[in-house]
């Protein structure tokens, strides 16, 4: 069938079948669809919308454009998802919290663009950790571990990369369709039993509002159950920064080891781990999810999971023990104080999230080298009480210049005042 005709029935608001799909998706994947053909396809689709039915059809497709990946493990395969959100480092404490407990976790996860932070670029910022090993090294080290934790490769839902990048600078982005169907083909080319999401909403997360967001998650989790993945999502808060750190430093390896753990990210992480060995039949509840996360935690298994995992891709094999050793350090660390005593009210976390960009430390285009020194930490929580002595966050910077600017800019983006009531991190559950 030739494009344009498939392009047509959907610019015609017609419903597409699978063989539609499949021989565009195939098209894409071979390149003998042109981009221009591809930016008018996603604009079809964007304008006229896909039912779920074309939506799956879509998904598996995208999926089945290059390897799916199979699993000879003795134990289920899980993994989760994020939306994207500002200080957010679920991932790297969630795969190996997950091994610990009887899991396989082979997470292919991304890098920050924008404002949101990237798993990668923190694990890029240890010494010799290899985001991108061969794939028989990032199956051996699932096998082994139970957990592995690398970028994309080119051989796993290649439609979707080329679909991606012109829907980038086409302006159909915002399609929920579409999302599911990027999300999903990624995910589900891993060769996923289950699958847990993160799916974000507030000034941090590209789905602003909660309306928004239970959309999007109410699509992922219905797709990819259509497409064979038992999934299931939370809706979690992205109003203020996840965490005490914005930036690559290794917030993980502090929570793994239950040192100065934060309130908010150890709920979401716990939540995400809950829904995961629930739906594997880990845990028969949540109250024996919840046992058995914590078990990991105290014993240090999970911390030990992490270690494995990066000596297996390259890593130090003493990482966990003085983990700064292996990681750059900015030249310029100073504190930003409050100009006010008063609460913590609320946050412009994108805006603060932008800032990490402003320091070199996050990316405007995807192939943009990246400080991996560079950051914020310590930064302060909404509902904590300030005054002029009081450090807002520290700035890593790598010079004076970088640091005056981000100075200069974070006090307008932190409101102070009256002591705020403080909404729970997770909002809903679906699935």
């Amino acid at each position: 069938m030739l494009p344009q005709e498939i392009i047509r029935k959907k610019r015609n608001k017609e419903v597409l079948s699978k063989e539609d799909i499949d021989a565009f998706i195939k098209g894409v994947a071979d390149e003998e669809i042109s981009n221009a053909q591809i930016g008018a396809m996603t604009m079809a689709m964007f304008l006229n919308g896909l039912n779920k039915r074309e939506t799956v059809d879509l998904t598996l497709a995208m999926r089945d454009s290059g390897n799916v990946l199979k699993w000879r493990v003795d134990g289920p395969v899980v993994d989760k998802h994020s939306t994207g959100g500002v200080g957010d480092k679920v991932s790297l404490v969630l795969g190996p919290i997950l091994a610990a407990c009887g899991a396989f976790v082979p997470m292919i996860s991304g890098r920050g663009l924008g404002h949101t932070g990237g798993t990668l670029d923190k694990l890029d910022s240890i010494q010799g950790y290899q985001t991108a090993p061969t794939n028989a090294l990032f199956q051996k080290t699932v096998a082994k571990v139970g957990c592995a934790i690398i970028g994309q490769t080119g051989t796993l839902a290649p439609a979707d990369k080329r679909i991606y990048a012109v829907r980038d600078v086409c302006a159909t982005v915002e399609s929920i369709p579409l999302i599911t169907a990027s999300i999903l083909s990624k995910k589900l080319a891993s060769g996923l039993d289950y699958l847990v999401m993160d799916v974000k909403f507030g000034n941090g997360a590209f789905m602003e509002s909660m309306e928004d967001a239970r959309a999007l998650a109410t699509s992922i989790v219905d797709v990819a159950d259509g497409a064979g993945t038992k999934t299931t999502a939370l809706l979690t808060d992205m109003n203020s920064v996840l965490g005490y750190t914005v930036g690559n430093t290794v917030e993980s390896v502090e929570y793994l080891k239950q040192n100065k753990v934060n309130k908010r990210l150890d709920e979401v992480t716990k939540a995400l781990c809950a829904q995961a060995l629930i739906c594997t039949k880990l845990a028969k509840n949540r109250a024996e999810a919840m046992k058995k996360v914590e078990k990991v935690l105290s014993s240090g298994e999970a911390l030990e999971k992490f270690q494995q995992m990066v000596q297996m891709l390259g890593g130090p094999a003493d990482f966990i023990q003085n983990p700064m050793a292996y990681m750059p350090a900015a030249r310029v660390v100073k504190p930003v104080f409050a100009t006010q005593k008063g609460y913590v009210r609320s946050m412009k976390t994108r805006d603060i999230g932008l800032l990490l960009v402003e320091l070199k430390g996050a990316r405007t285009h995807p192939h943009q080298t990246v400080n991996h020194a560079t950051g914020l930490t310590d930064f302060c929580q909404i509902g904590d009480m300030v005054d002029e002595n009081t450090p807002l966050c520290f700035v890593h910077a790598a010079n004076e210049a970088d640091f005056e600017n981000v100075a200069s800019k974070l006090e307008s983006f932190i409101e102070i005042g009256e002591k705020p009531d403080i909404a729970p991190v997770i909002q809903d559950a679906i699935g």
